[in-house]
């Protein structure tokens, strides 16, 4: 045990113990230590089932925070997180990293990987550690990485201190050559002249984030998908997922406590926003039939981002400046800021279009200069190749991708088959409740169905119980079965045969077994899912009694 996991004291054990005890309550929930030998070693990586069907449609941009690690924070915390459909930090899974090695990370990754069906992620944001760069070079090779910026630029006021002391306007210079550079060949000029105004192009720091400026400054990341369409410091929070929730002098007992907290919160706002982009109808600001589509489409948040960009199309004309055949090219800028256009080619026969400002690509959602193209062009509607289902109220409906995109096929592995199962009945649950909440007659109908359901699913559990036993008894795995009942069976076979046949119908029993389990343990948490749903649509039906008598 190292020194790190004697100062924690008992609180590893404690943190194995939880997880045992949630894994045997549901199978679906997966945790992993390295090297262990039973007793408290090793890292710990765990991910339950919630988090392993969430990266199923939200995984294609993660970030891997180790901050925690720092020497000012009591436990050793690592998590993975996204953005869900509202742009909501979502967890894909935690770890205790008691070792800090490029072993130790590997293992992390690899192991996180395997939870979730080795589904790789486009992009990976991370903090500034060189053994992490190597281990995502290792495991996740063909993953775009992404450096932290905020930390990057924590790092630069650190280090020139003394510069932003001497020269205020310096800062000031350095974070509009990185954040609002639209080419490379911008950025590129305006730091040169950046260094060569405050005399620092020999310095050693800035001279090593340039080195790496592919990895972190945003115009050279905007080719891939990183779900970022906030503003600067709404992106800095967006994987906050633990604030408030972790600090210096949490324990480790505590961090578990406050770990299921989180989750339950989290869950609530989720829910929330859900029921507000379902129940609610936005705002429109133009007569456009494509905002109306993208208010029925996305959820709120999203929608209001895809609105905001849509009004500027008013202040940003397309002009045609270029047409070869079915592509023709326009410039779009700003009324006054001609200078600051962006080129956008237009295919008329397959309705696509492509901006060199790379928002779509970027953020899933499509930016103002296409717009206004198809405002040109009059394109009504949003082509579905422009719509990330990622980013709309049916994310979690089927697979990710586009809307286009065939529903989910659940996969043939009975461990991941079983989290996309409990997960996809709980979604569709959630949908049942808000649809019979509506009024009393539909209450009274979801109420009925809620109760037919179960007994429907309570007699397929009897007759897989039935099927199963009467498997066992066809195959000879009975429990009155033994070895003399074997030899009247079949007394032409040898003693090492019938052995052998003893130890195959014993692995047939062990395997039935084991399938039963998972069966009873996901229906049992099915069964939950339901009572939680009854019990809150019956709060829902009993407000809306009292409000009508009032």
């Amino acid at each position: 045990m190292n020194s790190r996991q004697r100062i924690l004291g008992g609180g590893v054990q404690h943190v194995l113990d939880y997880l045992r005890r949630m894994h045997s309550e549901n199978p679906a929930f997966f945790y992993a230590v390295q090297d262990d030998n039973g007793s408290s070693n090793g890292n710990i990586f765990w991910a339950d089932a919630t988090a392993r069907m969430n990266y199923h449609y939200f995984g294609d941009t993660i970030k891997l925070d180790t901050s925690y690690r720092a020497n000012c924070y009591s436990v050793p915390f690592a998590t993975f997180t996204g953005l869900n459909h509202h742009a909501q930090p979502v967890l894909f899974g935690c770890a205790f990293l008691f070792s800090e090695s490029e072993t130790s990370l590997v293992w992390l990754l690899q192991t996180w990987l395997q939870a979730m069906s080795a589904q790789k992620p486009v992009s990976i944001t991370t903090d500034t550690d060189h053994l992490i760069q190597m281990a995502i070079a290792h495991v996740l090779p063909e993953t775009r990485h992404r450096l932290c910026k905020w930390s990057i630029l924590r790092d630069t006021k650190e280090k020139l201190t003394h510069v932003c002391q001497t020269h205020p306007t310096f800062e000031i210079e350095f974070m509009k050559c990185i954040n609002e550079a639209e080419t490379l060949e911008e950025f590129e000029s305006q730091w040169k002249s950046l260094l060569e105004r405050y005399y620092l192009t020999d310095n050693e720091f800035l001279q090593s984030i340039y080195i790496a400026r592919h990895h972190w400054v945003p115009v050279f990341m905007r080719e891939t998908f990183f779900g970022d369409f906030l503003s600067d410091e709404d992106n800095d929070a967006k994987n906050t997922f633990f604030d408030g929730f972790v600090n210096a002098s949490t324990s480790i007992q505590l961090l578990i406590k406050h770990y299921e907290k989180a989750i339950t919160i989290w869950h609530e706002k989720e829910f929330n926003a859900d029921l507000d982009s379902n129940n609610t109808t936005p705002i429109l600001k133009t007569p456009s039939p494509m905002e109306k589509q993208a208010a029925d489409l996305y959820t709120r948040k999203v929608f209001m981002k895809f609105q905001q960009e849509l009004v500027e199309t008013l202040a940003n004309p397309a002009t045609k400046i270029d047409d070869a055949g079915a592509i023709t090219t326009y410039h779009v800028a700003k009324f006054g800021e001609e200078h600051k256009a962006h080129t956008v080619r237009f295919n008329t026969f397959e309705l696509t279009a492509n901006c060199s400002c790379l928002m779509f690509e970027f953020s899933g959602i499509i930016c103002r200069h296409v717009l206004s193209v198809f405002r040109a062009k009059n394109v009504l509607t949003l082509p579905s190749q422009y719509i990330l289902k990622r980013w709309t109220r049916n994310a979690k409906t089927g697979g990710g991708g586009t809307i286009e995109e065939n529903p989910l096929e659940l996969p043939s592995n009975s461990q991941e088959s079983l989290t996309m199962r409990h997960n996809s009945l709980r979604q569709e649950a959630i949908k049942f409740v808000e649809e019979g909440a509506k009024s009393i007659h539909s209450y009274n109908v979801a109420m009925n169905a809620l109760k037919e359901a179960a007994k429907k699913v309570s007699a397929a559990k009897k007759k897989n119980t039935d099927k199963t036993q009467v498997t066992n008894m066809v195959n000879g795995c009975n429990q009155g079965v033994d070895e003399g009942d074997i030899d009247q069976a079949d007394s032409g076979q040898s003693k090492e045969e019938k052995e052998q046949k003893i130890r195959e119908l014993t692995a047939k029993l062990d395997c039935i077994n084991q399938r039963s389990e998972v069966y009873r343990a996901n229906l049992l948490a099915v069964l939950k899912d339901m009572e939680e749903q009854k019990l809150k649509l019956s709060v829902k039906v009993q407000n809306a009694r009292l409000s009508l008598k009032e």
